[in-house]
């Protein structure tokens, strides 16, 4: 068989499909999208909206859902994938914007909330694609605070488990993609966004115990009833930062058969029991209906932070609080 005939025989057995989602105004890439499909599985889409479907490894996948902050969900049939999908911004859920302006010389000063550091792997929250995290801030003043950065806890682990907490110790490398969110306070639970910015940031064993990410540029005012921040792993990366193709569930085969156990991501995230209130919330992006839970014992959770009365994870913040 000739070489170009038996590559396109390959390729038609493989069955997959490589698509990139759009803006259909401006047909720019809709970065990091999240696709939907099957019984609680997904994949997110790369910076430039690029995604691969492989239908030999999900025959039974008939529909897949793609969502984004900012647009309206789409659905398409597996049997008819198109290179390319676009997406309608969602004006309808734009909420009354409040715009502060700035105010040339106007007098502040920079306050710090410091993270929860921890490099004790039981204490930590092992990261995985289909969980978000979010955090809840109150505004502790009458008087304006515009968020500066946010600095996000990382535990590192050690080559050499023996050697695990000391500081000289060699670390696993890794090179992780997250996702950050800001969100309004919907009746103690994360609601509506408090901005379209695409945020992400990429984590290294070279960042060590805490990545602190500016958001200065955003012009991000704390809200009178406070705001959450939340943290969703996208996955590794390459070294140059672009996001790799990753899978959700690892197989492991039992004598029951295959079990499919969730794959986790370095680094891990500490949890803290420091903090009075318990302002962590989780959300399983791919099933249980994507809704918001606050991270307590008795709300569905089995988690061996939880029975150590680990309820926080501990980011820290720097702000600027106005005296004028």
């Amino acid at each position: 068989m000739p070489r170009f005939l038996f590559f396109i025989f390959i390729l038609s057995n493989l069955s997959f499909a490589q698509i990139t989602v759009l803006d259909s105004v401006s047909k720019f890439p809709v970065s990091y999208a999240t696709i939907s499909f099957g019984d609680g599985q997904g994949i997110f889409a790369d910076d430039e909206g690029m995604f691969v479907f492989n239908k030999k490894l999900y025959p039974d996948v008939d529909s897949l859902f793609v969502s984004a902050i900012g647009f309206k969900n789409i659905a398409v049939a597996t049997n008819q994938l198109p290179q390319q999908l676009f997406m309608t911004a969602s004006t309808d859920e734009l909420d009354e914007v409040v715009v502060i302006g700035n105010i040339p010389n106007r007098k502040f000063k920079i306050e710090t909330l410091k993270p929860y550091l921890d490099d004790d792997y039981y204490n930590c929250w092992l990261p995985t694609i289909e969980s978000e995290i979010a955090v809840y801030f109150p505004k502790t003043t009458n008087k304006d605070q515009k968020l500066s950065s946010i600095i996000f806890p990382i535990a590192l682990e050690s080559k050499d488990w023996k050697k695990r907490k000391r500081s000289n110790s060699d670390k696993k490398k890794f090179s992780t993609l997250f996702k950050v969110q800001f969100y309004a306070n919907d009746n103690g639970l994360p609601g509506k966004v408090l901005t379209y910015e695409t945020t992400v940031f990429r984590a290294t064993e070279k960042d060590g115990d805490s990545y602190e990410l500016n958001v200065e540029d955003y012009n991000l005012y704390v809200p009178k009833d406070g705001f959450f921040v939340s943290i969703q792993v996208m996955g590794y990366t390459d070294k140059a930062g672009k996001l790799l193709p990753n899978k959700k569930y690892k197989e492991i085969k039992s004598k029951n058969g295959v079990v499919k156990i969730p794959t986790n991501f370095r680094p891990l995230l500490p949890f803290t029991n420091d903090i009075k209130d318990k302002n962590t919330f989780i959300k399983r992006v791919f099933i249980n209906g994507n809704n918001w839970v606050k991270f307590d014992k008795g709300n569905g959770f089995e988690s061996s932070l939880l029975k150590r009365e680990l309820y926080n994870y501990g980011i820290g913040l720097k702000y600027k609080t106005f005296r004028d």
